[in-house]
């Protein structure tokens, strides 16, 4: 296991769910030292299921390889604690509810003052400013106020995409930022000073909204130029054509497609063995093709259910036609191309040994990631306290108090 390119670096969060849980755990398996900071209770996704030998399924995902502290951020000596804490950290994360991280006296312009070399990440639900700031925001909420849901499933039954697609990119945007400060304060006070941040802490935040406002960007350009709001298609896209879902005849479902007018010909000529198709002028295009979009599935269909699945995808792939299976989650459990590329590593929980992937960036010539265990609630809060020099007397108090 190396220790990863944010080594050195200690990342504090107070943080619950996915959004800011997903950016810390990234940080983290990117080599950063996370404390998570949890409340007497904990982190509410710890109990959403018990499937994960007594541990919800949520947390075990995203909350690898971190220090779990608990504090009562409501008493005066939780807060003096975590503040102690936030003078030796680097990057401090944070997803509370609005205004609950004013009234605690640890939003960013708090934290900016007190702790003047501090990176501090907000993520919130809407962005400050707006009359939709003071609501709360979880991921179908978010989806669903940004168009996605309108865009996904079928016309006249909207659906939620299933991954947490507001979650895990605001995480993931947050991750970005906060690498993206650290290495501006890497290159020195020069390029601080000539980019105008100050040379000290620095303060960004991401909101979900705008995070799925990005992600909805082909959807809304589209529509600001042509005024259509384009309508959901199940396993198509609105954009081109052929592009879907098809039954094969030995029970399976093969999902092709074409991106341009070089890959329709391939497709109707080797792949359907139909230069019917290829040549008809009808066709001829993309904006063709979609408009065309009910008469070429009907086709397709035709064609997939008199062939299996691997004959298809054999086809396809001589043909250089893009092609997959459409899979169950237990079927990417033992995917053979995670198995070849041996892709899960044990990792510990307080109830027992799971198996988690490896993460998506691989640095060549680093060896494993660092992908530590999954910590129990406060599991960590007596060897953090002694660390910050915290006396027998005030660890003692300190512990009670967490375990309330």
């Amino acid at each position: 296991m190396t220790a990863g390119p944010l080594a050195g670096v200690t990342v504090v969060s107070v943080e619950q769910a996915v959004s800011a849980p997903l950016c810390t755990r990234a940080l983290g398996d990117l080599g950063a030292r996370v404390i998570k900071v949890e409340a007497p209770g904990g982190d509410f996704t710890r109990y959403y299921d018990d499937v994960v030998h007594g541990l919800a399924a949520h947390f075990v995902w995203v909350n690898r390889g971190k220090e779990s502290l608990t504090l009562d951020l409501k008493s005066a000596h939780g807060t003096h604690v975590l503040h102690r804490l936030l003078d030796r950290a680097d990057v401090f994360v944070s997803n509370l509810a609005p205004g609950a991280a004013a009234k605690l006296g640890i939003s960013a312009s708090d934290l900016t003052a007190r702790h003047p070399d501090l990176i501090t990440m907000e993520i919130d639900g809407y962005g400050p400013g707006g009359p939709l700031s003071h609501k709360r925001a979880y991921d179908l909420l978010v989806q669903a106020e940004a168009g996605a849901c309108a865009i996904t499933g079928l016309p006249g039954q909207p659906a939620k995409p299933g991954p947490p697609m507001a979650d895990v990119c605001t995480g993931l945007y947050a991750a970005l930022s906060i690498t993206a400060l650290l290495a501006e304060r890497g290159r020195g006070t020069a390029t601080a000073t000539a980019t105008g941040s100050p040379q000290g802490s620095a303060s960004v935040s991401v909101s979900m909204f705008d995070t799925m406002t990005e992600l909805m960007g082909y959807a809304l350009t589209y529509t600001r130029h042509t005024g259509i709001d384009q309508q959901p298609v199940g396993m198509g896209s609105p954009a081109v054509a052929p592009y879907g879902a098809y039954a094969t005849a030995d029970g399976h479902t093969v999902v092709l497609g074409t991106t341009n007018d070089r890959e329709w010909q391939r497709y109707a000529r080797d792949l359907l063995g139909r230069p019917d198709l290829a040549d008809d002028p009808g066709l001829a295009t993309t904006a063709d093709r979609v408009a065309a979009r009910e008469r070429l599935d009907a086709e397709i269909t035709r064609w997939c259910a008199a062939h299996t699945l691997h004959d298809i995808q054999a086809a396809a792939d001589t043909a250089g036609i893009g092609n997959a299976k459409l899979n169950t989650p237990s079927e990417v459990l033992t995917h053979p191309q995670h198995t070849a590329r041996d892709r899960w590593r044990e990792i510990d929980t307080p109830g027992g040994p799971t198996l988690a992937p490896l993460p998506p960036p691989v640095f060549e010539g680093r060896g494993q990631p660092p992908m530590g265990d999954v910590p129990a609630l406060g599991e960590h809060t007596g060897a953090i306290l002694r660390e910050l020099g915290i006396t027998d007397g005030e660890l003692t108090s300190t512990m009670k108090e967490g375990e309330q």
